[in-house]
């Protein structure tokens, strides 16, 4: 493996699930947390404060469709201002509430569900997930760039984010030669860490000096 590679996974190879402290795991669980995450990022917010704030929606509850559709809408509201998400926390807070219902609805309550009804393809899993209010393009990135991890056939997922990172460390801009740099069961945190350094100059300069 180049050096570059694994400097980048020692310093920053953390998805940001296993970071918020989801297990990447494919159970109905996991997979509605990284949902909601996806969710929560996908606002013009930093990380750290969408990141904060799943742990509070999570804790208060809020970490299953059925949890999460109990909940009051105030109670997902004042979770997310616990977390500082405070600009988007209203409508956010009936965003995930009307997620928690169509995945009741929809999936059972097991997103597990979702890969059958794509039949394992990855265009037509973007399309099921921007069903869901607050997932947009970047939502879809952010969920399949993470749960390739657990479902091979997303495999090489690597977002516009993700490349320019690769760009910036100077590895290849294409999906599959990137992918061929780590083992499969890598590729997940892989794939986080050349978002951060798309997004941490710093960082890819840390890498970058070794």
């Amino acid at each position: 493996m180049d050096a570059v590679v694994k400097r980048l996974l020692r310093e920053a190879g953390q998805t940001y699930a296993e970071e918020v402290g989801i297990p990447l795991k494919d159970q109905p669980g996991p997979l509605f947390r990284l949902l909601v995450l996806a969710n929560l990022l996908s606002a013009r917010i930093g990380s750290d404060i969408a990141m904060a704030a799943a742990r509070e929606v999570f804790e208060a509850s809020g970490g299953t469709a059925r949890g999460l559709a109990r909940m009051t809408w105030q109670q997902r509201v004042d979770a997310l201002g616990r977390g500082h998400y405070v600009r988007y926390d209203e409508s956010t807070a009936t965003r995930l509430g009307d997620m928690a219902d169509i995945v009741q609805d929809k999936y059972g309550g097991d997103l597990r569900r979702l890969p059958i009804e794509a039949e394992r393809d990855a265009a037509r899993a973007g399309e099921l997930l921007r069903e869901f209010p607050g997932i947009g393009p970047v939502g879809v990135d952010i969920f399949c760039r993470e749960a390739q991890h657990m479902w091979p056939w997303l495999r090489p997922y690597m977002d516009a984010q993700a490349l320019k990172g690769a760009e910036r460390l100077g590895l290849p801009a294409d999906p599959k030669r990137l992918a061929d740099e780590v083992p499969d069961k890598d590729l997940a945190r892989f794939a986080s860490a050349l978002v951060r350094v798309a997004r941490d100059k710093k960082l890819a300069e840390s890498v970058l000096k070794g």
